[in-house]
């Protein structure tokens, strides 16, 4: 039995996914580092073990009818953990903010602000005292009534939505509207409402085209379709929308990144002209602090607003001092982690995933907890080398104010400075899941099956490869997007180019919106879109013959979404048991092994493979389906084998076990083949999609490219492919690159890991600073000529990866 005084956290019998049977101690009061390749099991023992643990251990102590209402996890598989205290969690979040989250709301610091202007701004005379939501625009009482709190109208005309008034509404003339079936419905229902479809559109009267285009009106109407040979169409009740309608609607609610910018090709914007583009009703607009709106301040870089604010509420009242104060301290930790070039109005979605990690760490930091465990989730990912040395010294803070903090970290200059650092595996999935080291990260050495070693001690030099020449350029002039102000860029084809600089300079958009938008622009064939509108020229596209951008956005966003269904395997999957004899026996088409239809199905869960169980005054829980047991499929399907297997039994494979199992079957072959050469083999082929990291996401998606057929130049556009990636596996991904280009085609990376950037044959350096300090090319060139750039915040960075 331990003493209360025990420093350890001491875990016994952790049993958690891949965890076997886990026995570790970690000290309090210390930064601990745990280590190891991806799906090795680190996460289970920080996150799914202890952190859960803490978590339950706090959720015991709520009011039963108060736990209901939060959403918790299960009891994690664990034998026993003592020494453990609470704990905070800082996980990634990958999920896309929406346009009117900003900097200020993610941080909190808007409602300061917002506060300060309620209590301690200066009113007109006679005007009536506003509370703090009067000040944003997210709410009723303060959004302008024009623009909805949104700073721009959108607005669209005939021409835009009807470019070719020759065709008929049936020829589509309403180039606005949607494609496939719900074009031809809304057709239909215009048909039925008694509108003549077969007519020119500008024969057509001018009242009709009016109302057709820019209605508000949703008429409900019978529709009988036409009958198309062999099939029977029943008349359904359609809804009517305008042209405008659909297009406004689909502009401000699609996630679709693909149909937003088509609904953007058929808008204008422009201020608007009520609120001037403030977001804000007059009435709290009318308000001042030391002389500026609240729209003024909420433009400025936070590190003016603190200037502003410290000269500003220094000989003020008590409640300005007050409020001032608070707002400094909160904003000195955004600041400090190198933020200060942000305004509070500057959008989520044009963030980068590095500046928004650092946000949410500094609304944790401010809380000024102590005596708790910190668990963060690789909190260096997407941060350049300059921005993980802030970071470094904000965790040595969190630690100096007497927490214990436990992170999840792949970048080594991270580990090198934990005081007590845990690796686990030694491989992948059922290959992982044992504590290697536990202890000061020195004695990794005596740990030859680590592999975290050899990168940890820099024990094996990278091998010098030869730099490849270009075999065309493609050029773009004038850039403006964002921070990057009349930029030219000039990227080589047939070589592999690495985009680097510090957070917030620029990189993404100058390669995830600009090069990719003008070359997706070119391959729509359609009026100029957004690409074409960031930049004044671009030449040497047509050597281009297809794009292919991956990014770590998740494959689905429902467990039914997972790693065969995404890359196709499961179809192959399916029909190999169609043509089993027991299934041709029965009748039974390749649709009867889909969980997604029903058939084969378990309908008690609707193939899910789990309920969800009513607890009354405790919290709903999952249980496995107690039909089906989690197999997710009935009997009569269970019944029919493959080699020996059920369907639910192969999804239960992981990649590595269905490649021995599928080895002769060249459908199946190829998408297993790629999957392992991505270093993908220790997933499940039925790991739902929710259970994936962005990392593992991404190279998903670029397996599911590898195993098609290439035909022509094909340009690849990654955004930091190497995020959530173990050193070792960076170097299995980096090997399919590579290959890639040897094969001919073009590898654009957006990259802060400086072994990878090392490894490029041609540089672009952005910078110097972010936000509106960077934006600027500093350098281009081959490795070792950026390594050598004046004035270049990677320089230096890379040229210690040059020497390695």
């Amino acid at each position: 039995m331990h003493s209360p005084h025990d420093p350890y956290v001491r875990v016994r019998g952790a049993r958690e996914h891949n965890l076997k049977n886990v026995r570790v101690d970690i000290p309090r009061d210390t930064l601990t580092v745990f280590t190891g390749v991806s799906g090795s099991g680190k996460s289970s023992l920080a996150f799914g073990t202890i952190y859960a643990e803490a978590q339950r251990r706090y959720f015991e102590s709520v009011a039963p009818y108060a736990r209901r209402l939060i959403h918790q996890v299960g009891a994690p598989a664990v034998g026993e953990i003592t020494g453990l205290p609470p704990a905070v969690s800082l996980e990634q979040r990958r999920s896309a903010p929406g346009a009117r989250s900003s900097v200020g709301t993610v941080t909190t610091l808007s409602n300061s602000l917002r506060m300060l202007f309620s209590r301690a701004g200066d009113y007109p005379p006679g005007a009536e005292r506003l509370d703090s939501d009067s000040f944003s625009p997210n709410t009723a009482v303060g959004a302008c009534p024009e623009c909805h709190g949104l700073g721009r109208i959108h607005r669209t005309d005939e021409e835009l939505l009807v470019p070719d008034p020759s065709l008929s509404i049936r020829e589509g003339a309403i180039a606005a509207w949607p494609g496939a079936w719900q074009g031809k419905n809304l057709r239909d229902v215009l048909d039925a409402l008694g509108y003549d479809v077969d007519r020119p559109w500008r024969e057509l009267p001018a009242k009709d085209r009016e109302w057709i285009l820019f209605t508000d009106e949703q008429p409900v109407v019978t529709v009988h379709p036409v009958r198309d040979a062999g099939r029977i169409q029943r008349p359904y009740q359609g809804t009517y929308m305008s042209a405008r309608r659909y297009v406004l609607h689909t502009f401000a609610d699609t996630r679709s990144r693909t149909l937003r910018a088509k609904a953007e090709r058929f808008l204008t914007s422009a201020p608007c002209p009520v609120c001037g583009g403030s977001r804000l009703r007059s009435e709290a607009m009318a308000v001042t602090f030391a002389g500026r709106t609240i729209a003024e301040l909420a433009g400025l870089p936070l590190s003016a607003l603190a200037e502003m604010l410290s000269g500003a509420g220094a000989g003020g009242e008590e409640t300005a001092r007050v409020l001032t104060g608070d707002l400094l301290a909160r904003i000195g930790t955004v600041t400090e982690l190198g933020l200060g070039y942000l305004s509070l109005d500057r959008t989520a979605p044009t963030l980068s995933s590095g500046e928004l990690q650092r946000l949410r760490l500094a609304t944790q930091l401010r809380s000024g907890l102590f005596g708790v465990v910190y668990v963060l989730d690789e909190p260096s990912a997407g941060l350049h080398p300059a921005d993980t040395e802030a970071l470094l010294g904000v965790l040595g803070r969190l630690k100096e104010a007497g927490n214990s903090v436990f992170v999840v970290e792949h970048q080594m200059d991270v580990v090198r400075r934990a005081d007590w650092l845990v690796d686990v595996g030694p491989l992948a999935g059922e290959h992982g899941g044992r504590v290697l080291h536990s202890g000061p990260p020195a004695g990794l050495a005596e740990v030859p099956e680590s592999a975290t070693r050899r990168f940890l001690f820099d024990e094996d030099p990278a091998p010098v490869r030869e730099t490849r020449a270009p075999s065309g350029w493609i050029r773009l002039t004038g850039v403006e997007r964002h921070n990057v102000r009349g930029v030219d860029a000039a990227f080589p084809l047939g070589v592999f180019t690495a985009v680097t600089g510090v957070s917030g300079s620029g990189k993404s958009t100058l390669v995830g919106q600009v090069l990719a938008g003008v070359l997706a622009d070119r391959q729509a064939g359609d009026e100029p879109g957004p690409g074409e509108r960031y930049c004044a020229a671009a030449t040497g596209l047509e050597a281009v013959d297809r794009l292919v951008q991956v990014d770590q956005k998740p494959i689905g966003r429902t467990p039914r979404s997972n790693l065969a269904t995404y890359t196709g395997l499961f179809d192959a999957v399916r029909k190999l048991f169609a043509r089993t004899e027991a299934a041709r026996e029965r009748g039974y088409g390749a649709g009867r092994f889909s969980f997604n239809v029903s058939g084969g199905r378990c309908e008690t869960c609707q193939g899910e493979g789990f309920v969800s169980v009513e607890l009354l005054f405790l919290p709903s829980t999952y249980a496995p389906c107690p039909d089906c047991h989690g197999a997710r499929y009935n009997p009569e399907t269970l019944d029919v084998t493959l080699d020996g297997l059920t369907i639910a039994q192969v999804l239960d494979l992981t990649v590595e076990s269905a490649a021995s199992f599928f080895a002769g079957t060249p459908a199946a072959e190829r998408a297993l083949t790629t999957l392992l050469d991505v270093g993908l083999g220790y997933l499940r082929l039925g790991q739902p999609a929710t259970e994936l990291s962005g990392g593992e996401a991404q190279r998903i998606k670029l397996a599911a490219e590898l195993q098609r057929t290439r035909r022509g130049h094909t340009l690849y556009l990654l955004d930091e492919p190497t995020t959530g990636l173990h050193p070792a596996d960076v170097e299995v991904l980096m090997r399919q690159l590579h290959s890639l280009v040897d094969a001919g085609s073009t590898v654009v990376v957006v990259e802060h890991d400086m072994a990878v950037v090392a490894g490029a044959d041609h540089v672009i350096d952005l910078g110097p600073e972010g936000g509106d300090r960077g934006g600027r090319i500093v350098a281009s060139g081959a490795p070792a000529e950026v390594a050598g750039a004046a004035g270049s915040r990677t320089a230096p960075y890379l040229a210690k990866a040059l020497r390695r």
